[in-house]
């Protein structure tokens, strides 16, 4: 049902002479594009974070992904291995998003690594306290300098300019893979005994404002932890026997998601058995 206009009134000059009448604005806006419905799977690339202990292969597995991978190395723990990096290696948070999108702008490159997340995290608390002044107008020298938790939902903010460009070089059709170190977290339990377990070691707050880790969790299409193998004998002790798997759901002991994997895969030297599984779906 239209809704009625109500009609406008001719506006009488000053001078005496009757104004022409204004023809009133439509109601509604006509739109210019039509939504419509979509069916079936769409072609995207993949965003990935990998996450484990030091040594444990992040970078060299990051290296088997299919296609020209390109390494943006923070920490040059991709030196011993024959990968194209970006050189040199950015030196500041700014470096990085240029790095990026140089990138996303390559036709050479179909495969963007960032090693590591951790690495970048330190780069955007370098670039918040340079970049952003304290409320009453003063610089900072450290995140705790601005006050009640409010350093670090800056560097969230931050942070969150790199998701963005990682964001627009997937949308060109560059898989992206972030890898990061792990750390331990308390897991509160209402059902019962609180436990720990590994999560990516990003900042995260115990307030919840401005935590990286989770925000980083829901930016990827897949949370993979890599993790070394452990034997536990009768009497509790626990030994390494020396193999490593790699882990696409969620456990007690680490967090992982995958929105398409949900087997664990052992992973070995030179095995690229994670991406044939990822990307030839």
């Amino acid at each position: 049902m239209s809704v009625p206009v109500p009609a406008v009134r001719p506006v009488k000059p000053t001078n005496g002479t009757p104004a022409p009448a204004r023809t009133p604005q439509a109601a509604v806006t006509t739109p210019t594009t039509h939504a419509g419905i979509k069916r079936g799977r769409v072609a995207c690339a993949h965003k990935c974070v990998i996450y484990g202990p030091g040594g444990v292969g992040k970078t060299e597995l990051a290296s088997l992904a299919n296609g020209n991978v390109l390494f943006i190395d923070l920490e040059d723990g991709s030196k011993f291995l024959d990968v194209a990096r970006v050189d040199p290696a950015p030196q500041t948070f700014a470096d990085l998003l240029g790095a990026v999108r140089m990138a996303s702008d390559s036709p050479d490159v179909d495969v963007i690594v960032v090693d590591s997340f951790t690495k970048a995290e330190e780069l955007a608390i370098a670039h918040t306290l340079v970049t952003v002044k304290h409320e009453k107008g003063h610089a900072v020298d450290s995140i705790e300098g601005y006050g009640f938790g409010k350093g670090y939902v800056h560097v969230f903010e931050t942070f969150l300019m790199l998701l963005q460009a990682l964001d627009a070089a997937a949308r060109r059709g560059k898989h992206i893979i972030g890898i990061a170190h792990d750390c331990t977290a308390n897991v509160p339990n209402p059902a019962g005994e609180d436990w720990i377990r590994y999560e990516p070691r990003l900042q995260s707050p115990p307030s919840g404002k401005g935590s990286i880790r989770h925000r980083v969790k829901e930016w990827c299409d897949h949370l993979f932890y890599v993790g070394f193998d452990t034997h536990v004998s009768k009497d509790g002790k626990a030994s390494g026997c020396g193999t490593r798997t790699i882990y696409p759901t969620e456990l007690p002991t680490h967090w992982a998601k995958s929105r398409l994997l949900s087997e664990v895969i052992e992973y070995q030297r030179g095995d690229a058995s994670l991406w044939q599984a990822l990307f030839n779906q």
